[in-house]
């Protein structure tokens, strides 16, 4: 087969299994999960195919007109260069994982069968952004990708913490796809062309006359898709879905889409100035609240909600100083870890037996439960905090690397601004980035919470896949001196020394400081009162009150009772509070939009009852009236027409002989 075929069928191969799973998931259920299994496997392995027969050599580019449209036409294209082709094969495996896993992790879930097909239609959809030539048929996976992310995060319906998570993560990003739309018309009508290879020559011929104002609109989309200042907040709600649905929406679909956007219309935003600017100030402001946010958190689950936004931070910093090289190499790095984080965070909950319980105030001696994930989970949450030799250490300094030189100035076109910002919020985020990291592995493993019941061993599927994930975790990072750079434009990925010194110095003493904070608070819970002297602002009374608050079961209580040997509270002090709740966006939101447009509702309903009802209603009284009065005369007895006939026949002829008379 041809390299086009086989491209085609990447994407086709997953839609055609979901397309199946929803047919025969209720009447042929023994069809399931090889339905959900093996398409995307087979996926998966075309596209390996696809990018060594690419190579990283000269795109791979075919189209055929879809429809004529009489102004700018539509195009069914593919456009495969060497970032499309190594972003498939990322995807093709977080999605096979998450299929194989899936397989034991909701084993015993009546709704299965339409989750399978979700998840393959969802990995169908990203596929066809990444290998689409034509910015409409990318529209087309970007927007269905949006109604899977309402379906699979709603997926335990019955809780409203699912309810309401999936209704937000769909407004929420759709808030953005609107400006994005509308960007996406002004770029195609400024270029001519919705083909991604045609917009990129008009933008080299400087023949984009609008190029802020797009970028700017299209910005927005990529900050509610990729969770990104100020469109974010839906993400750590989205964590109410099964974690293998949030294993996939981190690390291979839905938010890697807006950064992979940006890379590949990278040229468009860097005509602008003013956009690099402004995704410099998005990327560094995410990176650094994100990171304080996580370091805040109770719930296994929001901490790696948190990072996963952070992390996409420095993608789009690398952007915002105009190396999507690197922007890439982490986006595809990160896809290994951020999986293999959550799905080993999916054993924990399921050696608990709920999805409540992943609290880490309430973990206790996991280490010995589940080898697998303490294993597993130590390589992601190294390859997280950018320890070296682990793969997140050469991707993230990639960044950094490109971050120092757009400050030096040698970055062209980029503004020094953005590079120092950059590189700046990257520095700091790679100390919160260790320090939350090492929280994580300390209060999950080493924890001295309340024991949750041992649900036994976990499914063979669930385990095989982490190890499988751990071994891009560890060993990808050593591509970057070798094959990579073939794909990715012939760019330098190796980590330079100034930044590599600097943050691995940065990540190391996060590390130690967190590990020092946390021998401290240990030490002062085991002592008498010590959880009062652990929080010297509150009585004795508060910290009771606020410890059994702590153990109520809803998911995500991020206003839970704080725990003693939380390391966190000595860390961020005051700060800690505000973020918990992250910096508390949601009630600024609340009270600048949504209480807002609830008053206008309540008053357009106000107006519509009181005011247009009451002239409608008045306006038909009239006629109800002497419709009631003709309604009386209206009796059914005969005698009583014939008599009305007589009189009315009596009046006549006296009328007239009176008109007579008178004539």
């Amino acid at each position: 087969m041809t390299t086009t075929t086989l491209a085609v069928l990447v994407p086709l191969l997953p839609f055609l299994g979901a397309a199946a799973g929803l047919l025969l998931g209720r009447t042929a259920p023994g069809f399931v999960r090889p339905l959900a299994v093996l398409p995307t496997l087979t996926a998966f392995a075309l596209a390996v195919l696809v990018a060594v027969r690419q190579g990283g050599d000269s795109p791979v580019v075919a189209s055929t007109q879809l429809t004529p449209t009489g102004s700018v036409p539509i195009d069914l294209a593919l456009y495969i260069d060497g970032f499309a082709a190594l972003v498939a094969v990322v995807v093709g495996l977080v999605a096979t994982c998450v299929q194989i896993y899936s397989t034991g992790y909701l084993r015993d879930d009546p709704r299965y069968p339409s989750y399978a097909a979700l998840v393959s239609l969802f990995t169908s959809a990203m596929l066809l952004v990444v290998y689409s030539g034509d910015l409409m048929v990318l529209l087309v996976g970007w927007e269905i990708m949006g109604i899977c992310s309402y379906f699979l995060v709603g997926h335990y319906w019955e809780t409203p913490e699912a309810r309401a998570a999936s209704l937000k993560a769909f407004l929420v990003t759709k808030l953005g796809d609107v400006p994005f739309l509308i960007g996406l018309f002004a770029l195609a009508s400024d270029a001519g062309s919705f083909r991604i290879t045609r917009i990129l020559d008009t933008v080299a011929d400087g023949g984009l006359d609008h190029p802020t104002p797009i970028a700017l609109l299209l910005l927005a989309g990529v900050a509610g898709k990729s969770a990104q200042f100020p469109l974010h907040t839906w993400l750590p709600d989205a964590m109410a879905g099964p974690t293998p649905v949030s294993a996939l929406i981190h690390a291979a679909t839905m938010v890697a889409a807006g950064v992979y956007f940006v890379a590949r219309l990278l040229p468009v935003f860097a005509a602008s100035s003013a956009a690099l600017v402004v995704l410099a100030v998005m990327a560094a402001v995410t990176m650094a609240g994100s990171a304080l946010a996580a370091l805040a958190q109770d719930d296994i689950k929001r901490v790696l909600a948190y990072s996963t936004i952070g992390q996409l931070g420095y993608m789009t910093g690398a952007l915002a100083v105009g190396d999507r090289g690197a922007a890439v190499f982490h986006l595809i790095s990160h896809g290994a870890f951020k999986a293999l984080l959550f799905l080993a965070a999916g054993v924990i909950i399921h050696a608990a037996g709920t999805n409540s319980l992943a609290a880490m105030s309430r973990m206790s001696n996991l280490r010995a439960r589940v080898p697998d994930a303490y294993w597993t989970m130590t390589v992601a949450l190294l390859a997280l905090a950018a320890i070296p030799p682990f793969s997140g250490f050469f991707s993230k300094e990639s960044v950094l690397g490109a971050a120092e030189t757009a400050a030096e100035g040698h970055a062209e076109h980029v503004p020094g601004a953005a590079g120092w910002t950059v590189l700046v919020a990257g520095l700091l985020t790679a100390l919160l980035t260790a320090a939350y990291a090492t929280r994580l592995w300390l209060r999950t493993f080493r924890g001295q919470g309340d024991e949750a019941p041992d649900h036994g061993r976990q499914p063979l599927s669930m385990t095989v896949v982490l190890w499988v994930l751990a071994v891009p975790s560890l060993a990808l990072g050593g591509l970057a001196y070798g094959t990579l750079p073939d794909w990715f434009d012939g760019d330098d990925l190796a980590p330079t020394l100034t930044t590599s010194v600097l943050g691995t110095g940065l990540a190391l003493t996060g590390g130690l400081v967190t590990y020092a904070a946390w021998r401290y608070t240990t030490a002062l819970a085991r002592t008498p009162l010590g959880a009062v002297a652990a929080h010297p602002e509150a009585d004795a009374a508060t910290v009771e009150a606020e410890a059994i608050a702590s153990h109520a079961p809803a998911y995500g209580d991020v206003a839970s009772a704080p725990d003693p040997t939380d390391p966190s509270r000595v860390l961020l002090g005051p700060l800690h509070r505000h973020a918990a709740v992250g910096f508390h966006l949601d009630a600024v939101y609340s009270a600048l939009f949504v209480r807002p447009l609830q008053a206008g509702a309540r008053l357009v309903r106000f107006l519509d009852r009181e005011v247009v009802d009451t002239y409608v209603h008045g306006a038909g009284a009239l006629p109800r009236l002497l419709g009631a009065a003709v309604r009386r005369a209206q009796t059914g007895n005969v005698q009583t027409y014939v008599s009305a006939l007589l009189a009315g026949t009596v009046v006549l002829v006296v009328a007239a002989l009176l008109v007579a008379t008178g004539a």
